[in-house]
């Protein structure tokens, strides 16, 4: 039963994300506001739905140790899994100034969380001052994207709308979508934070295991369909600012609700193993990018195999397999 609350919750999580997405991008742009606003914070935020909703859950059932593994294993899954299947597919390229911003941005998130990791804990203050840091970037970032577009007519924000197709113009559909979009992240957060949660009663799984893999690679379904439409496309800057954004969002926005929601704690594993592979995988993809704006086809097999190399690794970490 628990595989099958697991299996559904997945389903409703990514079905509902893409209607909650598609329902806020047509509520932006009836409330007229612009494609790049749009690119920067509704999608940001969309895509990072159903990891936010998944946290905030697991937190108030006390499973900080899930919420966590999910946002750290997102991270992780972003930058090796879904930069790497999406480099495979068509070499990601960007331009220079967006890919020393972003993965600036990444990197400085990520040692942050680090930093609090090592403590233990994250508590309400901390989670205040993390949202607070998240809409300081939001800003900044806005405005090099507006100094960006005024010296080469290039704002990859704005494209990140246009890789969202059918978006509704009805007030009424896009009502229906956010609000079956809201219900549905809900209820499926709960189906998969019951179902993991019993997996690993009933297997001896350690929660932060289940929250690194099996719940962060199914929230994570969202970037992973954009990056291969992206991919796909050819509108590789596109994908390449959809998971590094995500990245940023996971940490700042997800873990910094959470924690004023409910104070999280951080398992001695995932302190001494998971935050490091995090921050690793980010320093990773910044110097990729920073050598040549461009991931390539060697380059993501690279990413492929240390992500499956990471997640054979967690079997050290398994009571009776280790």
């Amino acid at each position: 039963m628990d595989v099958i609350f697991v299996a559904v919750g997945l389903a409703l999580l990514f079905i509902a994300g893409e209607a909650t997405l598609r329902g806020a991008i047509g509520l932006a742009k009836k409330l007229g506001v612009s494609p790049a606003v749009i690119g920067l914070t509704v999608i940001g935020f969309g895509t990072s739905a159903p990891e936010l909703v998944v946290t905030v859950q697991a937190a108030l059932l006390g499973q900080s140790d899930l919420a966590i593994g999910n946002v750290v294993g997102s991270n992780i899954s972003n930058l090796l899994l879904i930069l790497g299947f999406g480099a495979v597919i068509w070499p990601l390229t960007c331009d220079a100034g967006a890919a020393k911003r972003d993965a600036g941005m990444m990197v400085a998130t990520g040692l942050l969380l680090v930093g609090l990791g090592m403590t233990g804990e994250i508590v309400r203050w901390q989670g205040v001052l993390m949202l607070a840091a998240l809409f300081a970037l939001l800003i900044w970032s806005y405005l090099e994207d507006r100094k960006q577009q005024k010296k080469n007519g290039d704002d990859t924000h704005a494209k990140e709308v246009e890789e969202v197709g059918s978006v509704p113009e009805n007030p009424w559909v896009i009502a229906a979508l956010t609000i079956f979009g809201i219900a549905g992240l809900v209820a499926g957060a709960d189906l998969l934070v019951t179902g993991a949660v019993g997996i690993a009663t009933d297997f001896g799984v350690p929660e932060s295991i289940i929250g690194l893999t099996l719940v962060a690679l199914g929230t994570s379904l969202p970037e992973l369909a954009a990056t291969i439409v992206a991919a796909m496309r050819k509108h590789t800057d596109v994908a390449i600012a959809n998971v590094m954004g995500s990245c940023v969002f996971n940490v700042l926005s997800i873990l910094g609700i959470t924690a004023i929601v409910r104070p999280l704690t951080i398992a001695p594993d995932i302190q001494s193993i998971d935050l490091w592979v995090m921050l690793a995988a980010s320093l990773l993809v910044m110097v990729v990018l920073l050598r040549a704006s461009r991931i390539g086809r060697l380059a993501g097999w690279v990413l492929l195999v240390a992500y499956v190399t990471y997640i054979a690794s967690m079997t050290q970490r398994i009571p009776g397999l280790a």
